[in-house]
């Protein structure tokens, strides 16, 4: 039976997805790549969960893909299982929060590149190496990560297949956060409670937008969620009371 495998915890509000295969330093399978959707779908269809972190097993966030297969791999292209993978994490409609220390490699980085924020122990090491294995890094991925550290750094990683430290991967803007690796789980706690404690409406909102994920329509139906939620009017009334504010706003129901 392998080790191989992605494990999910719920503690209140904040899920967590644990990637371990220990084997090969965390490194994803093609059953991990398959697993992840499913794991998500499951999760937001939960509506106690307000927010998700992504995080490794035993000090390292993931070293990459498995590249065992090479020529499924070759075959997929664009249309490959990591990629509907990343693509069903970076849609996922609760805040999501990369907590990185060791290898973030290939597909790691992939996968942490997709989340809302990310945050780093000083020990991370970050890096993208289809150039050094004659690969073409998928567009959609490509796009995500120069999106997120601009053109020149996307191409510094792309075209040198070089391991940058925490302390550059945090100047170029690939991650939020360094902390000292025995603060970076706190930390984490820290940011997604402050997260679940927030508007929900505002939250979802912004993710949306910030993703271009929403049109004009889209964003005329936000602004009547406030009108007809309340959630102003009880954010301000919580500011002026000096208490914390007692949010009810949710998700509607899909379909």
């Amino acid at each position: 039976m392998s080790d191989a495998e992605l494990t999910v915890t719920v503690d209140g509000p904040v899920a967590t997805v644990v990637i371990r295969n220990p084997a090969r330093r965390n490194a994803m399978t093609p059953a991990m790549w398959r697993q992840l959707p499913v794991l998500l779908d499951g999760l937001e269809a939960d509506p106690a969960v307000r927010v998700l972190v992504l995080t490794g097993a035993g000090g390292t966030f993931c070293a990459g893909a498995d590249l065992g297969d090479l020529d499924e791999l070759l075959e997929a292209g664009e249309g490959s299982i990591a990629v509907a993978a990343e693509e069903r994490l970076a849609a996922f409609g609760r805040p999501t929060v990369a907590a990185i220390e060791g290898a973030c490699v290939g597909g790691g980085c992939q996968l942490a590149v997709a989340c809302d924020l990310r945050l780093a122990s000083a020990d991370a090491r970050f890096g993208v190496p289809p150039a050094r294995l004659g690969l073409v890094y998928p567009a959609p991925t490509t796009r995500r990560l120069a999106t997120l550290v601009g053109p020149s750094a996307a191409k510094h990683l792309l075209f040198t297949s070089e391991l940058v430290d925490a302390e550059r991967a945090l100047r170029i803007g690939l991650v939020d956060e360094v902390l000292p690796a025995d603060a970076l789980a706190a930390r984490v706690a820290a940011v997604t409670a402050t997260i679940a404690e927030r508007s929900r409406l505002t939250v979802a909102a912004a993710k949306e937008i910030v993703d271009g994920r929403a049109d004009a329509d889209r964003i005329a139906w936000w602004h009547g969620q406030v009108r007809e939620s309340g959630e102003a009017r009880e954010g301000i009334a919580a500011v002026s009371e000096r208490r914390p504010p007692r949010f009810g706003w949710t998700p509607p129901a899909a379909g």
